[in-house]
């Protein structure tokens, strides 16, 4: 079977990237894979199967390419997005996996002119340690991927256009789930879903460890570890995140509301319907009847 597309580019090799590199080498045998990505990382990549070479040269492995994949930090991504434009075919599509869409795709709509494409995206996975070693061909499966469209379109026409077809084929391929937001409206979604939850674990493990110092490693039970899974996320990943992210702040104020609310029911027990609306979004997360 002929592949959806013949020669892949992937700049960043890390968590994302490189499980995007894996997944696809498994579901599609037949492409190459190309990135570019520091030395040393192009290296493990390579050594992981990841990906059949490596180059420091930007511009020729997007030259090269029908498909560039674009998973690089949010706003190392809207500062290379000219420079990719400008060296890739006017055949190809371009597409990224940032976790922020608005400041991504208004760059993007500067920077690629006709017949040049660009699709945002954003696959709904993760793992809150990042690099080419954790990278795993199995981390899209059974995920949502979110494909960028224009405003008021929520199947966008613009799907009609053979290399987004064939894009998700290749999302299907690796068995994640297609979906369509526009770049605002993911945004806004996006901040309650992904960006308020890292921040409110954060804080959370700040608040607990100058509660309860030191005891934490030796009493806290395992519901505290599973609380604060995504305090493990470095800075260095989550800072281009949250100065991109719009809703950021109106999504804090809301939890700071709801704190102070808790807070306040502590006084006067009337805590039961916060504790049956949070059991109401657990069971639909954890899809218990």
């Amino acid at each position: 079977m002929t592949p959806p597309f013949r020669r892949v580019a992937i700049l960043g090799t890390g968590l994302i990237g490189g499980s995007f590199a894996l997944a696809l080498r498994r579901a599609l045998p037949e492409v190459r894979i190309t990135a570019w990505d520091h030395a040393g990382v192009l290296v493990r990549a390579e050594e992981r199967g990841a990906i059949d070479e490596g180059s420091p040269d930007l511009a020729a492995v997007c030259r090269e390419a029908d498909l560039v994949y674009v998973a690089l930090p949010v706003e190392v991504t809207i500062h290379r997005l000219p420079e990719i434009a400008a060296a890739v075919s006017p055949q190809a599509l371009v597409t990224d996996a940032a976790s922020t869409k608005s400041a991504v795709c208004e760059q993007a709509g500067r920077s690629f002119l006709p017949p040049r494409l660009f699709l945002g995206g954003h696959p709904i996975a993760g793992r809150e340690r990042g690099g080419i070693d954790q990278a795993d061909p199995d981390l899209f499966r059974n995920a949502p991927y979110v494909l960028i469209s224009q405003p008021g379109e929520p199947e966008p026409s613009r799907a009609e256009d053979d290399r987004i077809r064939r894009f998700i084929d290749v999302i299907q391929a690796i068995g994640a789930r297609p979906a369509w937001l526009d770049a605002a409206a993911h945004d806004r979604l996006f901040a309650f879903l992904s960006h308020l939850p890292q921040l409110a674990s954060v804080a959370l493990a700040e608040t607990v460890f100058e509660g309860a110092g030191d005891a934490a490693a030796t009493l806290a039970g395992p519901g505290l570890a599973d609380s604060l899974r995504l305090a493990g996320s470095p800075w260095d990943l989550w800072a281009g995140i949250c100065r991109t992210s719009p809703a950021l702040d109106d999504a804090l104020a809301r939890l700071i509301a709801t704190l102070e609310r808790l807070r306040a029911g502590l006084a006067t027990g009337t805590l039961a319907e916060d504790f049956d609306r949070a059991a109401r979004l657990y069971k639909i997360l954890r899809h218990i009847e």
